[in-house]
C-alpha cells in the first residue's frame, strides 16, 4: 500500500475519539494514519511521517507500566503535537513530572492563554480566555527542560505547553472533538505551520494514485466484487472498473432484506449507467428459509453471512478463473480489527462483509478503500461521477431488514416493513431533511397492540422510528423531528400499511443505545 510523501503519523494510546484526530487532520487536506502506540516503532520507520500527533488514553501516564512513546520516535527530530495523556506521557519520558489530581477535569472548561505560540497564531493570543473539551484526572507537575506554559485552567497549571525549537507541543484539552470550538484550526495550525505541510491531499489524487496501484497489483487477472447495495461496495467497484475495465465482474447477491426499490436501482446504475459486468442473484428464497425460526440477533447475522459466501462462492465457480476478490472495507474496521494494545479488539457484534470468505477460494483482496473513512467513500464517489443521490444515501446495514425486524423475520414481515420505511424516508425527503440525518429508518417490533380502525377493533403490530444525527456513527444523538410531522408519519403508516396499527419515536441517544435495533 502507498503512502503520500506528506504523511503525519498518530499514535493511539486507546483513546475513543483517536479517530477523529485523524479525520481533522484529513479535512486539512492532510494524509494521516493511526497506528497502536506497540506498533508505533515499526510505523514511524515504513511511513517516515512529517509529523507525528499523540493521541489520549485511559491509562495513568503516573503509573510506570503505562504506554509509551516510542524512543525511535523522541529521538527524531520531528514536530510532535500531544494530546491529553500524549502531554503526560511526553512529559514523563523527556524529564517532567505528572501527578494524581485532586481537580479532575471532564467536559468544557475554560483556559487562559498566557503566552503566544506558532501553535496558536492566528487563533488564540495571550491575555484570552477560551472554551475546550477537557476529560483527565491527573496532572502535569513539571514540565521537561526547553518547554514553557502557554495556557493554564483551573485544574491544569500546564493545560498546553510548547517547545518551539524543537517544534513539540502538548495539550491537556482534545482539539479533535467538536466541544472545542477552535480545535480544527489548531490542528491546521499544527500540520501547516510547525510541520510546514501543504494540503496536497486530496479526492482526485487519491483517485489517480489508486488505480495506478489496483493496476500495478492485479496486473491482467480478472477481479471478482461482492456487491451488497451500499455505498462503499459500489464506490469500490466503479473504482475498481476504471482501473481494470471488463476484467472486473460486479456479484449482486439480492437476499430479500432490501429496502424498497433498491435491488432494482443497483442493478440499473451498474448495468445502464456504468456498464459494469454484472451477475444479479435473487437468493431470497435460501435467506428465508434459513431465516425461519431464528430469533437471535446474533445468529442471524452468522446465518446470513454464512449464507451469502455460500451463495457468492457458487457464482464465483460458475464465473470461473478469477484470481482477486474486492470489497469494501473502510478506515474504522481497519482501525478497530486490533486494539491500541496492537492486540485482538473485542467484537460487539459480527459483521456482514465478504472478508470472510473461507480460504479454499484461494482469493487474494483487493481492498482500495481500506485508507478511507465514511464520509471520505462518500467523497470519492462524487469524484467518480456517482449520482449524489445514491452516494449520499443512508448507511443500510449488510444484514439488512432482518436486524430491523426483532424476532422471527419473514417474508410477510419484510414487505410489512419496507412499505412503511419507504414512507417515512419519502415524508423526510418531502420535508427536506434527509441530508440534515445520519441514518433514519424503520423498525417492526414483535408486538401487537389493540388499535381501533373504521369503528372496528384491530390487534397488529407496532412500528418504531428512529432517526439520528452523528459525524460518523461512534456516537449519535436523536433528531429532534417537529411533532407534526411524527404525527403526519404515523398517520401514513397506520393508514397505508396493513398489518400496523401503532407507531412510537426512538428518542435513545448512542451510547447507551446503538443506532441499529439489534
Amino acid at each position: 500500500m502507498s503512502h503520500p510523501e506528506e504523511t503525519v503519523l498518530i499514535l493511539d494510546f486507546g483513546s475513543q475519539v483517536t479517530q477523529l484526530i485523524a479525520r481533522r487532520v484529513r479535512e486539512a487536506g492532510v494524509y494521516s494514519e493511526i497506528v497502536p502506540f506497540a506498533k508505533g516503532g515499526e510505523a514511524f520507520e515504513r511511513l517516515r511521517p512529517r509529523a507525528v500527533i499523540l493521541s489520549g488514553s485511559p491509562a495513568s501516564a503516573a503509573d510506570a507500566d503505562s504506554p509509551r512513546v516510542p524512543e525511535a520516535v523522541l529521538a527524531a527530530d520531528v514536530p510532535i503535537l500531544a494530546i491529553c495523556y500524549g502531554e503526560q506521557v511526553l512529559c514523563e519520558q523527556t524529564g517532567g513530572k505528572v501527578l494524581p489530581s485532586g481537580h479532575r477535569e471532564f467536559g468544557r472548561a475554560g483556559i487562559d492563554i498566557v503566552d503566544d505560540c506558532l501553535l496558536f497564531e492566528g487563533v488564540w493570543a495571550k491575555g484570552e480566555r477560551r472554551e475546550v473539551w477537557m476529560s483527565h484526572g491527573d496532572r502535569i507537575d513539571s514540565i521537561p527542560p526547553g518547554y514553557r506554559a502557554v495556557a493554564v485552567s483551573d485544574g491544569a497549571p500546564f493545560a498546553a505547553i510548547a517547545d518551539d525549537v524543537q517544534r513539540r507541543y502538548g495539550v491537556q484539552f482534545h482539539p479533535e472533538v467538536v466541544h472545542t470550538p477552535e480545535g480544527a484550526a489548531l490542528l491546521a495550525n499544527f500540520v501547516y505551520k510547525v510541520a510546514g505541510m501543504s494540503a496536497s491531499w486530496s479526492m482526485a489524487g487519491f483517485r489517480a494514485a489508486k488505480i495506478a496501484e489496483i493496476r500495478a497489483q492485479v496486473g491482467s487477472e480478472r477481479v471478482l466484487c461482492g456487491l451488497s447495495g451500499g455505498v462503499d461496495s459500489a464506490v469500490a467497484a466503479v473504482l475498481i472498473h476504471e482501473a481494470i475495465g471488463d476484467q472486473l465482474t460486479c456479484v449482486f447477491v439480492d437476499h430479500g432484506l432490501l429496502r424498497q426499490g433498491e435491488a432494482e436501482q443497483v442493478v440499473g446504475l451498474f448495468r445502464e449507467h456504468y456498464h459494469i459486468p454484472l451477475v444479479h442473484v435473487d437468493a431470497s428464497e435460501t435467506f428465508m428459509a434459513g431465516l425461519a425460526g431464528v430469533t437471535d440477533p446474533e445468529a442471524k447475522r452468522k446465518f446470513i453471512g454464512g449464507a451469502f459466501i455460500d451463495v457468492f462462492e457458487a457464482e464465483a465457480k460458475k464465473i470461473g478463473g478469477v484470481r482477486f476478490l474486492a470489497q469494501g472495507t473502510l478506515y474504522p474496521d481497519v482501525i478497530e480489527s486490533v486494539s491500541f494494545t496492537g492486540g485482538p479488539s473485542v467484537t460487539i457484534k459480527s459483521h456482514h462483509n465478504v472478508g470472510g470468505l473461507p480460504a479454499r477460494m484461494n482469493m487474494a483482496l483487493v481492498e482500495p478503500l481500506r485508507e478511507l473513512f465514511k464520509d471520505e467513500v462518500r467523497r470519492l464517489g462524487v469524484e467518480l461521477g456517482l449520482p449524489p443521490a445514491f452516494v449520499g444515501r443512508h448507511p443500510f446495514p449488510g444484514p439488512g431488514l432482518a436486524i430491523r425486524i426483532p424476532g422471527e423475520v419473514t417474508r410477510e414481515a419484510c414487505d410489512t416493513l419496507r412499505k412503511a420505511d419507504a414512507i417515512y424516508l419519502d415524508e423526510i425527503r418531502k420535508a427536506g431533511l434527509y441530508d440534515a440525518i445520519w441514518q433514519a429508518f424503520a423498525v417492526l417490533l414483535p408486538v401487537r397492540t389493540v388499535g381501533v380502525m373504521g369503528d372496528g377493533r384491530t390487534y397488529e403490530k407496532v412500528c418504531g422510528l428512529r432517526a439520528v444525527t452523528s459525524v460518523d456513527g461512534m456516537t449519535a444523538d436523536v433528531f429532534p423531528f417537529e411533532s407534526a410531522f411524527l404525527s403526519r408519519v404515523a398517520t401514513r403508516i397506520v393508514n397505508e400499511v396493513q398489518g400496523i396499527n401503532r407507531v412510537v419515536y426512538d428518542y435513545t441517544s448512542k451510547p447507551p443505545g446503538t443506532i441499529e435495533w439489534e
